[in-house]
């Protein structure tokens, strides 16, 4: 099979001839421009020939034009550290305008999608791509800061509430654009469905309230998959979203893979912990791991990956590790 019939197997139900892998990391200060970003990935994606390709930028790509800062500090998972929030008053909330998703970051963001789309269209097995959309919330969180947001939300719900109203229209803009650029889905990553952070009840008026309306933007593309971020996630509240795909850190908290496939009817992609084991682990425990969730799942409705981003650390030997466990 070829990567595309591979994961469509998969999505059907069906069992491929072999389990898809996709593995994702950043790349920091090669993410600061569309070239630098576009250069990495088809990169990474020809040493590596993952089943689809994520396009990780920066989480401030979609910030950037709204006036934040960032700077890279060294972080082993590539990510870089706010230095300047744009929400320091319950009112500025009100004061966010919609983006044009074809000018400044956000339009740099599209001419790296089709930089890749040009470069992968060359390939005779070429990859599915995946463009990286953070949720309102979690768009929130960067604007504001994590600790500012929770108090304001709670606070000045109605505020918040308008703020995130602009986030998801300009979030909605970007994806309408990127699917012209030439992307098969959207990784969307929802950061705040979590007990540690919020009630059931604040995650659905301030979280699922303003994902639904985006993954139904995304709706006609084939390959959507949704991230839950974090440990004591709220997973029954995520399983009716309509996605095919549902990543988390399944390693480190409820569900195992087992128990989400009776949750969920479409694809759970998990498996490697990401920390424990690609980074600091040896390439024996890499396969011991992987086959470990091939065998937990059967090898249907089932993508091999880490629960989150691949820390930049993690070392080739291990990243092919997991990268020939399903084939074996």
């Amino acid at each position: 099979m070829n990567k595309r019939q591979r994961l469509e197997t998969c999505l059907g139900g069906g069992i491929p001839d072999r389990p898809p892998v996709a593995l994702w990391r950043h790349f920091p200060v090669d993410d600061q421009t569309p070239e630098g970003l576009a250069q990495a990935t088809v990169d990474f994606q020809r040493l590596f020939d993952f089943d689809f390709v994520k396009v990780t930028p920066a989480s401030s790509f979609c910030l950037k034009d709204w006036g934040v800062d960032d700077e890279w500090q060294g972080s082993s998972e590539g990510t870089r550290v706010y230095t300047r929030r744009v929400i320091q008053a319950p009112e500025d909330w009100e004061s966010l305008t919609a983006l044009d998703p074809y000018q400044g970051r956000l339009g740099d963001q599209l001419a790296c999608l089709r930089l890749l789309a040009e470069a992968f269209s060359s390939w005779e097995d070429s990859p599915p791509v995946l463009q990286t959309i953070f949720s309102p919330l979690s768009q929130a969180k960067n604007l504001a800061g994590g600790d500012a947001l929770l108090v304001h939300l709670r606070k000045y719900p109605d505020a918040v509430h308008a703020g995130l109203k602009v986030i998801m229209e300009s979030t909605c803009r970007f994806i309408e654009a990127a699917q012209s650029a030439g992307i098969d889905g959207i990784f969307y990553a929802v950061q705040h469905a979590s007990y540690d952070l919020l009630s059931e009840a604040e995650f659905l008026a301030f979280g699922k309230a303003f994902d639904l309306p985006i993954l139904q933007t995304a709706e006609k593309l084939w390959l959507n998959m949704a991230h839950l971020h974090g440990e004591n996630v709220m997973f029954h509240l995520l399983a009716d979203y309509p996605v095919p795909i549902l990543n988390w850190h399944d390693r480190d908290t409820y569900p195992s893979l087992a128990e989400a496939q009776a949750l969920f009817p479409g694809v759970v992609c998990g498996g490697l912990q990401r920390e424990r084991t690609m980074a600091l682990g040896a390439s024996l425990q890499v396969t011991a791991e992987a086959r470990d969730a091939i065998q937990a799942t059967g090898g249907r409705r089932f993508i091999l990956g880490t629960g989150c981003v691949l820390p930049i650390i993690a070392p080739a030997g291990n990243i092919r590790a997991a990268r020939r466990s399903v084939e074996l």
